[in-house]
């Protein structure tokens, strides 16, 4: 069993990145749930081609 005492305690920089990867799969989660929302306001609607989606935003 390891002593609590000998655990090296974390520094600045390491939290730091774990709150950076924290807030990441928060803002994942939240575009999921995005996402759904418009998957089931838009069940049954018929898509628009990616053809299409490429005129309209001039991306050829």
């Amino acid at each position: 069993m390891s002593n609590p005492r000998l655990q090296k305690r974390p520094t600045l920089e390491s939290l730091a990145a774990q709150m950076r990867k924290l807030h990441q799969r928060i803002e994942n989660i939240e575009d999921m749930i995005e996402l759904r929302s418009a998957v089931e306001r838009n069940g049954g609607k018929p898509g628009v081609c990616w053809e299409q989606v490429k005129r309209e935003l001039e991306l050829e």
